[in-house]
């Protein structure tokens, strides 16, 4: 069972990046641990703050796909609106749901950030140094301090599930992950973070994006995007271990050590989120539903769809919708259904304990389930189904590859 909210803020241990080598390095691995609420049970107002943050960043990367390209993005939203490579350990910080963050620096001398990798968004957003109390908690980027930062006198706005949005101005500056540093990466001082980003729900200090440039708020190249450009990798491939266990980013290729037999491969559908065909929805052994787009989104942690798809789905496995609670379903505790999803013709099951988030306070026999709907006309396929496999993105061939996590 995966049980979300943590209470206890534990620091993050910096991690110290070594000069680029020219054979592969491999990242260390930090012992990872995720914290609970002390009964295991679902906290709802931690599960809405987390989906309108979500929500509101998958809707402003449609905007800003039809800003930058010019054309509507087509899936509709339902209702509301040296060459190297590099290992990164990825720490789970207790900020109401178990993401992954990692360690970054940035400018000259170098400062360190603790960063969300967001596979479903596309720029470096951090506090500012003249941020309000919004940013409270958090490490602050200062371009004053950094001798290799360039300002753009550039305003931005970014959208993370409040209306007032984060907001603030746009700079050039070095940005190194696992040792590899981009030289001239647009990151954004914000000036005001918006709730989703606030220390209470968001324990990193900001977000680095990895989808495609089309969906940056800023139109600019995202950071790993800079790195193949300025030829610091030796593919143009990033990879993820969110499992429990030696969790990392790996930059430049894939690491061997975490993963075993072959990749599937499937080619991205188009180049703005890494969003690829999903064969099948899988459920109790049955195709429930059958080739529909999903956005593999490393920085949710629901999977969300369609709400007659998810609907389809619950109907099938045996899941009941909360009258009160629009969108979620529950299963009995003692019964978790099968659910997986066929990718490449290969099918990849959801962990029993991913699948189930905790027990309903009001009914403690139902457990709650951690695919809900959503309000768009794609699939978004978050953590509960990521940390259970070993993901490749592939930037040269725009391709997604799955593989199965190598046994500890």
């Amino acid at each position: 069972m995966r049980f979300i909210l943590a209470t206890v803020i534990t620091a993050l241990p910096f991690f110290v990046a070594g000069a680029p080598q020219p054979a592969k390095q491999r990242g260390k691995a930090i012992p990872l641990s995720k914290l609970s609420s002390p009964d295991q049970s679902v906290n709802f107002e931690a599960l809405n703050s987390h989906i309108a943050s979500t929500t509101a960043k998958i809707l402003r990367g449609f905007d800003n796909f039809e800003k930058n390209i010019g054309a509507s993005h087509p899936f509709p939203v339902k209702g509301a609106w040296k060459r190297d490579s590099g290992g990164l350990p990825l720490e789970s910080l207790p900020d109401a749901f178990n993401r992954w963050f990692g360690t970054i620096s940035i400018g000259t001398p170098p400062r360190n950030f603790a960063v969300l990798f967001d596979t479903g968004s596309s720029d470096i957003i951090l506090p500012g140094a003249l941020c309000d109390d919004t940013c409270d908690g958090h490490a602050f980027y200062d371009p004053e301090a950094s001798l290799s930062s360039i300002d753009l006198d550039r305003p931005f706005r970014a959208w993370f599930g409040s209306s007032d949005g984060a907001f603030g101005y746009q700079y050039i500056d070095n940005v190194t992950v696992a040792g590899l540093t981009a030289t001239h990466q647009t990151l954004g001082a914000a000036m005001r973070y918006s709730q989703g980003l606030q220390i209470g729900r968001f324990a990193g200090d900001g977000l680095l994006g990895m989808a495609f440039q089309s969906l940056s708020t800023f139109g600019q190249s995202p950071f790993f995007q800079t790195l193949v450009t300025e030829g610091q990798t030796d593919e143009p491939v990033f990879a993820f271990n969110l499992g429990a266990y030696g969790a990392e980013l790996y930059l430049g290729g894939t690491n061997p050590d975490m993963y075993t037999g072959d990749f599937t491969w499937v080619p991205v559908i188009r180049q703005a989120y890494w969003e690829v065909n999903i064969d099948n929805v899988v459920g109790n052994g049955q195709n429930v539903l059958t080739s529909v787009a999903g956005i593999i989104d490393t920085g949710s942690f629901f999977v969300r769809g369609p709400p007659s798809d998810v609907a389809a789905l619950y109907a099938v496995i045996g899941g009941t919708p909360f009258p009160s609670r629009p969108g979620y379903y529950s299963f009995p505790c003692d019964a978790v259904p099968s659910v997986g999803f066929t990718f490449g013709g290969r099918y990849f099951p959801i962990p029993a304990e991913s699948l189930n988030i905790g027990f309903d306070r009001n009914n403690p026999s139902q457990c709650v389930g951690a695919i809900i709907a959503g309000i768009y006309g794609t699939w978004v396929v978050g953590t509960t189904f990521l940390d259970s496999v070993y993901i490749a993105f592939d930037v040269g061939n725009v391709r997604v590859g799955f593989a199965t996590l190598a046994a500890v």
